[in-house]
């Protein structure tokens, strides 16, 4: 759970450094982003033992671990890039991050899962689950990067926050396929208990309806160039999707369904 978790938001906030802004924001960010991804990557390295369970996997867990330490140093230089503000080499550490990342998290992803043939939802629900991580996450720390850069412009976390409704809607299409094609396995089971549907709503809540709602507060709020009132609502943002994203994770691990 802890290496899948530190895979999802790292492969998150990479890709949403490859689609923001990056020349409207200070490089003093991205130094920090990348210690960030730094520490998920040696986390993902060292717990990578945690995926050898994995059925039907492209990539065996010991390649996840060399590609995650690779990652890590490739996280280290892009630091160094950052710190001297040397950007061509700072982008190319976030590409090679975001591919690394994105590589380890879609070929460790369990296949197999459903029997009408529809496979597609899981590496969808991984896919998902990642981008909401990392949208909410470095959007909100972004927010807090206008206390350091405060003449920056807003440009640049108005479009963290449309990337983050648009991941959220895109988390509300996986959900709501996965819980379409494993119904009669889960929720039409007789196994199925009121525990389990809290649980569900718990996530559906947290992760699947609160980050719209979230992202549409965010975006009113911004209209009045209010960065502050903007992160304090990214950073229930970042908390409801963790919530929901682990629950997720819970639920997954006793019916193998992406829910």
């Amino acid at each position: 759970m802890i290496a899948q978790f530190a895979l999802r938001l790292m492969c998150g906030m990479s890709l949403m450094w490859c689609v923001m802004p990056r020349h409207e924001v200070t490089a003093g960010f991205f130094r920090i982003q990348m210690l960030v991804v730094l520490g998920l990557s040696v986390l993902a390295a060292l717990t990578s033992g945690q995926l050898a369970a994995v059925e039907n996997a492209v990539m065996s867990a010991q390649t996840g671990m060399i590609i995650c330490g690779i990652t890590a140093f490739v996280a280290y230089a892009g630091s160094v890039f950052w710190m001297l503000n040397r950007r061509p080499g700072g982008n190319v550490c976030v590409f090679l991050i975001a591919a690394a990342s994105t590589l380890v998290l879609l070929a460790r992803t369990h296949t197999g899962s459903f029997a009408n043939g529809a496979d597609f939802v899981q590496p969808l629900s991984e896919l998902a689950s990642s981008i909401i991580l990392g949208a909410a996450m470095v959007g909100m720390l972004l927010g807090h990067w206008y206390l350091t850069a405060p003449t920056m412009s807003i440009a640049p976390l108005s479009k963290l926050n449309l990337f983050f409704g648009a991941s959220a809607i895109l988390r509300l299409i996986a959900s709501v396929a996965g819980l379409a094609f494993a119904w009669e396995a889960t929720v039409g089971s007789p196994k199925w208990t009121t525990f389990h549907s809290v649980w569900l709503s718990l996530r559906w809540i947290g992760g699947v309806i609160g980050p719209i709602v979230l992202a549409v507060m965010v975006w009113r709020i911004l209209k009045y160039r209010n960065t502050q009132s903007a992160t304090g609502i990214l950073f229930v943002g970042v908390i409801l999707t963790f919530i929901g994203e682990m629950t997720a994770t819970l639920l997954y691990g006793e019916w193998r369904l992406p829910l």
